[in-house]
């Protein structure tokens, strides 16, 4: 098991670009407004090929796969390219490259890469995991994790193909496209600055398996394999992906705190019920008492009532 603490990063970083079919995905370029400056080319890499070239006085050149589909402009030291009405055959690594002329010759520099991934609007279920550059290539698992805040997850990705010189790529494509990994058959590593010191990685032959630690919230994303043989200029990528979702330590917090505040709540529901029915009781109790009195008195004034008038003399009667 290799770590990243051992590796540096490129010079140049990687920005990765993911739109949905039909969509519009933007490339930026550092320029130079010196005299030496010949030109800005954006190439793709696999095969290569060269997209567009603006000359510093000419205009500019556009491959015809390309044409209508392309618009660029300038602003200070940045060219922006947008390729318009994106497919999924443009999915691709793009490269800013600079001509200049140094001593009366020119001299070509590369400067920084972009990993485009244009997703399919519709997957067929039958064409998943083959994409329009190689078919099946790439194999990846798990589809889907779910896990708490803190934990690790592992990737694994499988190449299916006899080709020895290739480098897989990890990606993160939807929430916040980035790269996460590059490791290629001869050894050379790039781990991205977002997993530097959170990441560790295992290869044997054709298999790669990943694994992300500490993971937050924010790594929450669809993380895709993609792999390019160089000898064959064939740039794949698994379209089904690593589904990953992370909850954070508030949301279950949250949850935890709503079921005390649930049982607080049928707490107080109780308690108010037993209240109301010793309320009842007492009330019922009292009624029933005061009812009981009243009868007594009544009943012993009307007994009194009776032995009065039968004890009572005849005042009226005449003795004859």
């Amino acid at each position: 098991m290799m770590s990243g603490d051992e590796n540096t990063f490129l010079e140049q970083p990687t920005d990765v670009v993911s739109v949905w079919e039909g969509d519009s995905d933007s490339i930026t370029c550092s320029i130079y407004n010196s005299e030496n400056e010949l030109g800005m080319y954006l190439r793709t890499q696999v095969p290569p090929d060269n997209v567009l070239y603006v000359p510093k006085d000419n205009k500019p050149t556009v491959l015809p796969a390309f044409v209508n589909r392309i618009k660029y402009s300038k602003e200070g030291a940045k060219l922006t390219v947008t390729l318009l009405n994106a497919r999924e055959s443009d999915s691709n690594f793009y490269l800013c490259t600079r001509f200049t002329k140094r001593n009366g010759y020119h001299v070509r520099l590369d400067g920084k890469t972009t990993i485009v991934v244009v997703k399919a609007a519709v997957v067929p279920p039958l064409k998943l995991g083959i994409n329009k550059h190689g078919a099946g290539i790439v194999e990846q698992s798990p589809l889907i994790v779910d896990i708490q805040q803190g934990q690790s997850i592992n990737i694994t990705c499988v190449l299916n193909s006899s080709y020895e010189d290739e480098e897989i790529y990890l990606l993160k494509t939807h929430m916040q496209p980035e790269g996460v990994l590059r490791v290629s058959s001869q050894k050379a590593l790039e781990i991205f600055p977002h997993f530097a010191n959170r990441l560790e990685y295992s290869k044997q032959e054709k298999k790669l398996v990943i694994t992300l630690h500490s993971l937050q919230q924010s790594d929450s994303d669809v993380y895709v394999c993609a792999a390019v043989l160089k000898n064959t200029s064939l740039f794949s990528m698994s379209q089904k992906g690593t589904m990953v979702l992370v909850k954070g330590g508030e949301e279950t917090a949250f949850h935890n705190r709503s079921w005390a505040y649930y049982g607080l709540i049928i707490m107080a529901v109780l308690l108010f019920s037993v209240l109301m029915c010793f309320a009842v009781y007492c009330v019922h109790m009292k009624k029933y008492f005061q009812k009981r009195k009243t009868n007594t008195v009544y009943e012993d004034m009307s007994y009194g009532s009776r032995r009065n008038t039968f004890i009572k003399p005849n005042i009226y009667t005449n003795d004859t």
